[in-house]
């Protein structure tokens, strides 16, 4: 079976969904239909009892820039139900394995969607980072609550507060990914362990998956409903109308102003 949006490609073949994303002239920054699409393909896959494995993907040189700053600020996420929203209560409960393939930049919900991968594998390429402070807004998809889990207060204060970049190897060495590749190659490795589980019994691998993350599935879920209203109202105030008008002008931020 095969889906096609304009920058969201959905491929389904021998048990394995994948998504890609696919806006290279933007460096796959999402948007809004975006998030829908991909939201789409997730309750889909949940639903296809043929589908096994869903597999997230982009480019050998990029992963996701993030956010499409202007369609956000065109459609900003106003409500729960908003398309962002739903793409992320969707990932956080997606029963079956998720796979994500990661090569080049992933900014924002491109490192944060890989939270809640089962398997990451990343490009030697891949360059990981959260910048939301940096926006004048707060984490979200849960960061706030996983990221600190995965890495420890301080390193996780450094990714979050700062908003510094990691690559491939700090990621390895963290756990955030289970094995650095090749650019080339990571695809095809992606793809063979997306193989290989579908190959197993779907009753086991849901359980088994539901049993790992029962002790923190409701945490995850109040961390996202927290961080979205904090986002909303951050949204609103000075220091987010700076950072991003600063970023569609193209010109550093100010916010010796600002609160």
């Amino acid at each position: 079976m095969n889906e096609t949006t304009k920058d969201i490609l959905v491929h389904t073949e021998a048990g394995v969904s994948s998504i890609r994303l696919h806006r290279l002239e933007r460096k796959n920054a999402v948007t809004a239909a975006m998030y829908a699409a991909m939201a789409d393909a997730l309750d889909a896959a949940r639903d296809d009892a043929q589908v096994r494995v869903l597999m997230f993907h982009g480019d050998t040189t990029v992963f996701s820039a993030g956010n499409d700053i202007g369609d956000f600020l065109q459609q900003p996420p106003a409500s729960q139900d908003a398309h962002v929203f739903r793409f992320l209560h969707a990932l956080a409960t997606f029963p079956k394995p998720l796979i994500a393939a990661v090569c080049g930049p992933a900014v924002g919900i491109g490192t944060t969607l890989l939270l809640h991968c089962d398997l990451v594998y990343a490009g030697e390429n891949a360059v990981f980072s959260m910048p939301f402070v940096n926006l004048g807004l707060c984490p979200e998809a849960a960061s706030s609550l996983l990221v600190p889990q995965l890495m420890g207060y301080h390193r996780a204060a450094e990714a979050l507060l700062l908003g510094e970049p990691f690559t491939a190897g700090t990621a390895l060495e963290l756990g955030l990914v289970n094995r650095v590749l090749a650019p080339a190659e990571c695809l095809g490795v992606a793809q063979a362990q997306a193989r290989k589980l579908a190959a197993k019994p779907l009753a086991s691998l849901i359980e088994t998956k539901r049993l790992m993350k029962s002790g923190q599935a409701a945490q995850v879920l109040a961390a996202m409903a927290q961080e979205a209203s904090s986002f909303g109202r951050l949204l609103r105030e000075p220091a987010a109308r700076e950072a991003l008008s600063a970023f569609m002008q193209k010109r550093q931020p100010d916010f010796s102003a600002v609160p």
